[in-house]
């Protein structure tokens, strides 16, 4: 079990509006007037080498927009846009400068991995290195010459570094030089701005928390200077949602950087991160984000119509819910009221003050579970350490351990006793049972925040005992709540997420001798549910929910009938399910639902288990040597070889049993 590779905040795509310049306010205009399906790449090219500043400025901001449409990318490319758009960068004009940068930014974050490549390839790292130097180099000067006007300066830094953050998310090639280029520090100086400058100050957190993860080149250059700098964001303080944001990033960033810490430090560090995580999930997100609507409702109605001829005031204006900086699908309605329901999406505010208000606490509440997913996660064993294992010889398991070698591989993650400490002094897994899922409940359509929290809850489920999670009590109640919200959705990232932590949650539950509180037929219908889907890991947390039921029940008195049903589901998906893994967890699920007691002796006779596994196991070994090599990691061989050696070993069981 490794470390999470959560999908990160996608981050909001440039807008041209605001911009100063007649060549913007015709790009506005003319908004609707080409068709989807067109590419005017050649002739916007083309108006880039205009001696005038603002037919180059209207060309920028233009390609901007068009390339949001995935497209008409390609016919950009063609035309080698990126070279052509490299020297603009540089252009005497601030504000070419600013929509020149804006335009590979969405051309990097709507073309992807493959285009953000080609950019590199084709030097676009080399003006924009230029273009971060420059513009923090005028920080101050610009600040001091422009006190109380908007500082353009700070706004081409906040589109280069946006920029900068794609390519070295996407790009190997531009992380190498990012790190020769000695960039750190620039981008720490626009983290610094943050008293100033928050927008341009989170863009730079952003980019540090991607920089800065498994990249020990970068690490090595780490000194006093930027420790300092994020340490000062971890120890401020500003009234607004936006701060809670980067104080996470910022966190993440020292958590990145953990193994280039002082290590005198480095408990006072981590206690740090984890009270600033803290702080971000105490906060009551629903109540914070119904406020904000309520708050921009009472601005608008002290804020004159827009005009006579709309109408209507602007709150009862039809709006997009959600709107091109949360990069969510995008829905119109006529949005009067509050919903009292648990759709959050109606309960956002729409005016872009309050609505980044909110998207910065839900972002940051999804950035804190990330870290704390993988403040929870070791490394990756090595290929060659599953091997040694996987070759270990079949008696070291002893007798007695039918399963032992596949426990082995999914025993409890390790934390360090510093980081451990820290999690439990600020209440951190009590906080993933109560606070965090309810959180989950209250966004049902807010799908990355309710993933993450997931994800973290079952991390922490991992690493923590039950009494630090609360005790019998709540974890009842969290397995009631994740069995709700199996039933709840459609979207496959939320079932993988919700399905392992209630495997999780189960597991610890049967290993305390915890009641569930769910009924067997309701757990059967769960798994059966689940088993349906089309992610390969939701079926295989399916099945492994069935086995952690009926090993529990097997316990108990009168349950050989409902061991007969758990028994005949995971037959029929171990003999059916196209994936060999599934194949595998279902069987490993039936070696523990019939390895012992009256009940399951009883159940196993009824539907004829032993006949039934005879017949799987020849079929098992054959598919585990035609697909196993080449299409399967070592992680799952050694698994599907622990699970053929245990089977072998369980029909021998059954076998004698029979005899009797």
């Amino acid at each position: 079990m490794g470390k999470s590779k959560t999908t990160k905040f996608k981050r909001p795509k440039f807008t041209a509006v605001g911009l100063p310049g007649a060549g913007v306010k015709e790009v506005n205009g003319e908004e609707e007037e080409h068709d989807d399906d067109s590419c005017p790449a050649a002739e916007l090219l083309e108006k880039l080498q205009s001696p005038s500043a603002d037919i180059r400025e209207f060309a920028c901001a233009s390609i901007s927009r068009v390339v949001q449409q995935s497209q008409t990318i390609p016919g950009f490319l063609q035309r080698d846009a990126v070279r052509r758009l490299g020297p603009m960068l540089l252009d005497s004009s601030l504000a070419v400068r600013e929509t020149a940068t804006g335009a590979l930014r969405n051309l990097s974050a709507c073309g992807g991995q493959e285009v953000c490549e080609d950019m590199v390839k084709h030097d676009v790292m080399t003006p924009l290195t230029a273009l971060l130097r420059e513009c923090c180099a005028g920080f101050e000067s610009a600040t001091m010459s422009m006190k109380d006007q908007k500082n353009v300066v700070e706004d081409v830094a906040n589109e280069a570094v946006n920029l900068m953050w794609n390519l070295c998310e996407n790009s190997s090639q531009a992380l190498s030089v990012f790190n020769k280029a000695g960039l750190l520090d620039i981008v720490v100086q626009c983290l610094e701005r943050h008293p100033h400058n928050m927008e341009l100050a989170i863009s730079a957190a952003h980019c540090l928390h991607t920089v800065t993860e498994d990249n020990p080149e970068l690490l090595c250059s780490m000194n006093a200077a930027v420790f300092g700098a994020l340490e000062n964001v971890l120890l401020s303080s500003q009234p607004v949602m936006a701060h809670t944001l980067l104080k996470s990033l910022a966190a993440g960033t020292l958590w990145n950087m953990k193994g280039s810490l002082p290590a005198a430090r480095q408990a006072q560090t981590i206690n740090a991160i984890v009270a600033t995580l803290s702080q971000c999930l105490d906060l009551d997100s629903g109540s914070l984000i119904i406020e904000l609507r309520q708050a921009e409702e009472v601005r608008h109605r002290n804020t004159p119509p827009v005009s006579d001829i709309e109408g209507q005031a602007i709150a009862e204006i039809p709006v997009e819910e959600m709107d091109e900086e949360e990069e969510a699908p995008k829905k119109k309605q006529n949005v009067k009221a509050v919903k009292a329901d648990n759709d959050l999406s109606d309960l956002l505010p729409r005016g872009k003050e309050e609505l980044r208000e909110a998207t910065a606490l839900l972002t940051a509440q999804q950035t804190s579970l990330e870290i704390i997913v993988n403040m929870c996660c070791s490394d990756d064993p090595s290929d060659d350490e599953w091997e040694e294992e996987s070759s270990s010889d079949e008696s070291d398991n002893g007798p007695d351990g039918l399963c032992d070698g596949v426990s082995n591989l999914m025993s409890p993650l390790c934390l360090s006793a510093e980081v451990q400490g820290s999690l439990i002094s600020h209440s951190i897994p009590e906080k993933a049972n109560t606070c965090l899922l309810q959180k989950v409940i209250f966004f049902f359509r807010m799908q990355r925040v309710q993933s993450r929290a997931l994800t973290c809850l079952h991390s922490i489920l991992s690493t923590m005992d039950a009494e630090s999670l609360g005790g019998p009590t709540a974890l009842q109640g969290a397995a009631q709540h994740l069995s709700m919200l199996v039933f709840g959705t459609a979207d496959e990232e939320f079932l993988e997420a919700v399905i392992s932590a209630m495997r999780s949650l189960l597991q610890m539950m049967a290993s305390k001798n915890i009641s569930q509180c769910m009924t067997p037929q309701q757990l059967m219908s769960l798994s059966e549910a689940a088993t349906r889907c089309d992610v390969v890991s939701v079926r295989v947390n399916a099945v492994a929910i069935l086995g952690i039921t009926g090993s529990t029940l097997a316990r108990e008195k009168g349950t050989a009938e409902t061991l007969q049903m758990i028994g005949k589901a995971l037959l029929e998906v171990a003999t059916r399910d196209a994936d060999l893994v599934v194949n595998g967890e279902a069987l490993d699920a039936l070696l523990d639902v019939f390895a012992d007691g009256d009940e399951a002796e009883t159940a196993a006779q009824n539907i004829q288990l032993l006949p039934a596994l005879k017949a799987l196991q020849p079929v098992f070994k054959a598919k585990i040597r035609k697909e196993g090599r080449g299409k399967y990691s070592p992680q799952q061989l050694c698994v599907l070889d622990n699970i053929k050696i245990n089977l072998r070993r369980f029909i021998g069981y059954l076998e004698k049993l029979v005899k009797k």
